[in-house]
């Protein structure tokens, strides 16, 4: 199979086991898609979807977010890890979108990387969930399973995000990114995965899983 049969293959594969897809991260604007993607690193969207609840009671805008001390963030946000960062990285930015942006989270990924705590990868999860702009995030999830597939060699998290891109119509980025992660939860895990039973990995995994 040449490399963009097998994308064919997995893109088919995964609309067919997730035909509907939704961002696990509950929110309600791109600002708390915002906060709550930079909440979910090293964090599982489970955990987040328990805190943010109990920060946007609080705070739910930017204007709202900048009222509360850097420490009081912390102490909300404490169970997710990682918190004195996080929550330095979430007061930041929501002075800078007022500052710079008249409060609103600007719908540019060059924006969106300039904010505290906000990597390649939580702007490419806003652009595409809260603006509807093309762009394939890749998590630890997507650059596992790209390699297994040999849809990438795995280099790095920016080829592997390079590789997938070409190989993949714009149309298809957003509900596939999520369905490679679904999947990746549910059939092809990092540790105890059988690649013979895995509906995908059993058709096109590398040798080497099977060794």
């Amino acid at each position: 199979m040449t490399r963009a049969e097998k994308a064919a293959f997995v893109s088919a594969k995964l609309a067919e086991l997730y035909p509907r897809t939704s961002i696990p991260l509950d929110h309600e604007d791109p600002y708390t898609l915002l906060v709550a993607v930079v909440l979910s690193a090293q964090c599982t969207d489970k955990k987040v979807n328990e805190i943010t609840p109990l920060l946007f009671a609080k705070a739910r805008t930017p204007q709202q977010m900048v009222k509360l001390s850097v420490q009081q963030i912390e102490d909300i946000i404490r169970p997710c890890g990682l918190a004195p960062a996080k929550a330095k990285g979430i007061h930041g930015l929501s002075r800078i979108l007022l500052d710079e942006h008249g409060g609103q989270v600007p719908a540019s990924i060059t924006a969106l990387e300039a904010l505290p705590a906000v990597g390649h990868k939580t702007a490419s999860v806003v652009m595409v969930q809260a603006f509807g702009v093309p762009a394939f995030p890749v998590d630890t999830h997507i650059h596992r399973l790209a390699w297994r597939w040999t849809l990438s060699t795995g280099r790095s998290v920016e080829h592997t995000e390079a590789d997938l891109k070409k190989l993949f119509p714009k149309e298809q980025w957003a509900d596939l990114h999520l369905r490679i992660i679904y999947f990746g939860r549910e059939h092809c895990p990092a540790k105890g995965h059988d690649p013979r039973k895995c509906p995908i990995c059993s058709v096109i995994g590398r040798k080497e899983l099977f060794t």
